[in-house]
């Protein structure tokens, strides 16, 4: 088995075209933190990005940056940070949930696994802010789409369709970001001792106010225990924050305090308290335990969530807590892992939505569907994309689905929302 580790776009090209001419699959890789998510790899040699690095381009007053694919995200929101920017869809750190270290991702990865984070509700995707590629397809032919400027309509957004396919269309080279301004103030109203279904109503009336919240989320009992090194105590928290100017802070807070005075036990968490709560609800810090208890990601409807939840409760143990609302479902499996039929037969029966095994041993990820399956006609869509793009199954082959050609992106409203 070769590792290549490319330094230069040129180095990239090169190496995909010999893996194409040898048809010899490719593991694509930055640092490896989402390398346990999907099916085990069938892949004879690693292209490994992580020596691609480098802001190629920052324009803090143009709210416009480019970066090599193999750069740290960490080394990125570092350099926003100190112009008081952000990533505003706030990406997910997956490294500690599934046994790694923090702040190894890449902004290449951000893209091909369309990560966000809490603000999902008010800012979207990675996909909702890529301006910019330049990948190499696994035809070994290198094609730039979208630019460096935040209006562009200029042919088919492929930008885009690159989101969520985690490494079997193209491998990114060089992506370009819209960046925005850091809140001025952050504060977190949390509501104490709820449970699931009253949380749901509760989190359901304060997103439908005017008080603008940017995040909600609640953690059940014994899980508020497990963010932000247990100051919020083990009492059920559903979570609300709001960002922005201090005095509209202030005089929202006021208001979702005045709306939601009889729901419950209210207190404001402001500042690095709340920045560590929401950190930590984003990276799935209750569940990153180092174990390999399966963990799945589930997305539906908010109102349906905890339903789901309660009756799978009643076929297995399972913890849970829920992010967007509750329209997104962390689940852990306290005693192996029920059937991923049982779990995406009850979604069916509550609505419906998706549901991604995050985290399992190897051996479970090969023998169950990770990703959720694709009706009839997105599969052929999504196996007609891999044709054009990658004809020889070169690209992380099998990772999304075990037939060479088959689905290649994830599901069209988890894509547009994981």
């Amino acid at each position: 088995m070769t590792t290549f580790t490319p330094s230069t776009a040129a180095e990239t090209l090169a190496t995909v075209a010999w893996a194409v001419a040898e048809d010899s699959p490719l593991e694509i890789l930055g640092h490896g933190s989402k390398r346990g998510i999907g099916r085990p790899l069938q892949a004879e040699h690693t292209l490994d990005l992580s020596k691609l690095t480098g802001v190629t381009l920052y324009e803090p007053a143009e709210l416009v940056l480019s970066a090599k694919a193999g750069t740290p995200l960490a080394e990125i929101e570092s350099l926003l940070a100190e112009n008081g920017q952000q990533l505003a869809f706030e990406p997910m750190d997956y490294g500690p949930l599934l046994g790694g270290k923090p702040g190894k991702g890449t902004i290449g990865g951000v893209l091909a696994a369309n990560l966000c984070g809490p603000r999902r509700l008010k800012a979207g995707a990675a996909r909702d802010h890529i301006l910019g590629i330049s990948v190499v397809s696994g035809r070994g032919e290198a094609f730039k789409s979208g630019g460096r400027v935040v209006k562009n309509v200029t042919g088919y957004d492929l930008s885009k369709l690159m989101a969520n396919s985690w490494g079997t269309l193209a491998v990114f080279t060089d992506v370009t970001f819209k960046v925005l301004p850091s809140a001025e103030t952050e504060v977190t109203l949390a509501l104490r001792g709820l449970l699931d279904d009253h949380a749901a109503a509760a989190m359901a009336l304060a997103l439908g106010s005017s008080a603008e919240v940017s995040s909600a989320a609640h953690l059940p009992e014994r899980v508020a225990a497990r963010v932000a090194g247990g100051s919020l105590g083990s009492a059920a928290a559903t979570l609300l924050r709001v960002e922005g100017f201090g005095p509209s802070v202030a005089y929202r807070i006021a208001s979702l305090k005045d709306l939601l005075r009889n729901a419950g036990p209210l207190e404001e968490i402001a500042g690095e308290a709340s920045h560590s709560i929401w950190r930590d609800v984003r990276d799935c810090a209750p569940f990153a335990d180092g174990s390999e208890k399966p963990v799945w990601r589930v997305s539906m409807a908010p109102s349906q969530g905890h339903q789901m939840v309660l009756a799978l409760r009643m076929q297995a143990a399972v913890d849970a807590f829920y992010d967007w609302q509750g329209g997104l479902i962390w689940l852990r499996m306290e005693h192996g892992d029920p059937e991923a039929d049982l779990l995406r037969r009850l979604i069916r029966k509550h609505g419906g939505g998706h549901a991604t095994l995050v985290r399992a041993a190897p051996s479970h990820r090969a023998a169950v569907p990770v990703f959720e399956p694709q009706a009839p006609q997105l599969a052929a869509l999504s196996a007609r994309l891999k044709a054009e793009f990658d004809p020889k199954n070169i690209l992380n082959p099998g990772r999304m689905a075990p037939a060479a050609g088959s689905a290649t992106l994830g599901p069209a409203t988890e894509g547009a929302a994981s």
